[in-house]
């Protein structure tokens, strides 16, 4: 949040100029706001593809009845926010382009509230926000792979094809050092780099091969490789990736800024399907999964606490971000605009779900 608040400080410095200056300069064959999209961020997907992986193996999405609810969930705030977007921008099939911006999470800032709220928020809305957003990710890299890819080329694709088979191989053969891996790691993403899908996508695709030992007894077995790499990663990811991408990625220049750019198709419909989208799928999917007797709500979480987690899903700061930088590579006016929606979006959400947890009504545990 705050490299997100000082892009937005510089972008609008005497500093400009040479901010925006050092992020289209060249680095070999790429730009370095490039660099930094297309190679940093597929550490950060690599990432969530461990995290993807070790929770349907062996963690909170294990069984199918721990699916079903943050399922059903993710499934309504993923397309709500769509809609929700889709019917601003009906008349626009240029802007149209953006429905997917709305749909996804970002979860380390809706868990980063609850942990900010302490024991006002259940363990169980935890566990639930967290599926909710696995299984939200998974979808957004879907939507990315599927919708947000450039002219393919085949034999680029057949590369990262035979890539995955020998990586997949490894797996198999049970070999468990990580550096054979991050070595062809890095050959996956230069074909993915160079094949129209966009990079990121290698990151979740190395996540998969990498051996996860499933725990028997005790969870997260320490000396699985997956284990390893999720631990080595997670700082670097949290602390130096993440705050680079905003950095790079939020600085949007004010100049010329007018009150009815809030009202354009792009902002009003990335704004809209964060704050309204958002709140209406989750919590109207939790609701209706939860009346049809398909599962139980959250055990000790009171309706208001369970509203309030659907607000906090509104934040969608850097998958957002991200899905507005491919849908408008070429379009600059209507990337700001989307930077816009999604910050001003996103800060609603935040704030109205921090409220609601803060005054919901606790929930004793014997009551259901």
């Amino acid at each position: 949040m705050a490299s997100a608040a000082l892009a937005l400080i510089v972008a609008n410095s005497p500093l400009a100029d040479p901010y925006f200056g050092a992020l289209k300069s060249y680095l070999g064959p790429l730009s370095v706001l490039h660099w930094i999209n297309d190679g940093l961020m597929v550490v950060f997907f690599l990432l969530v593809g461990l995290e993807i992986k070790r929770e349907l193996l062996d963690g909170r999405l294990r069984t199918w009845p721990d699916r079903v609810l943050p399922g059903f969930a993710a499934l309504g705030g993923m397309l709500l926010p769509a809609l929700v977007y889709a019917a601003v921008n009906w008349h626009s099939p240029e802007t149209l382009r953006g429905w997917a911006i709305p749909a996804a999470t970002d979860i380390a800032f809706a868990l980063g509230v609850l942990a900010l709220l302490g024991s006002r928020v259940p363990v169980s809305l935890k566990v639930f926000l967290t599926a909710l957003a696995i299984i939200d990710d998974l979808g957004a890299v879907l939507i990315i792979a599927l919708f947000y890819t450039a002219g393919l080329s085949l034999p680029m694709l057949g590369g990262a094809a035979v890539t995955l088979a020998v990586l997949y191989g490894l797996n198999k053969a049970g070999v468990s050092r990580l550096w054979p891996y991050l070595a062809l790691g890095l050959v996956l993403w230069g074909f993915v780099l160079m094949s129209g899908v966009h990079a990121t996508i290698a990151g979740v695709l190395l996540a998969l091969t990498i051996p996860l030992r499933l725990s028997v007894g005790k969870p997260d077995d320490p000396t699985s490789p997956l284990h390893i790499l999720e631990h080595a990663l997670h700082p670097w990811s949290a602390f130096l990736i993440l705050p680079i991408f905003g950095f790079a990625n939020a600085g949007v220049s004010l100049a010329g800024f007018s009150p009815h750019l809030l009202l354009d198709p792009v902002t009003l419909g990335v704004a809209l399907g964060l704050f309204l989208g958002k709140q209406l799928g989750v919590f109207g999917f939790v609701l209706a999964a939860v009346r049809f007797g398909w599962a139980q709500r959250p055990a000790g979480a009171g309706w208001m606490q369970v509203y309030g987690v659907a607000l906090l899903c509104g934040v969608g700061f850097t998958m957002s971000l991200f899905i507005g930088l491919l849908a408008f590579a070429q379009r600059p006016e209507l990337e700001a605009e989307t930077k816009i929606g999604v910050l001003v979006g996103s800060l609603v959400c935040m704030a109205a779900g921090a409220l609601v947890l803060r005054f919901a009504p606790q929930q004793h545990p014997n009551h259901h």
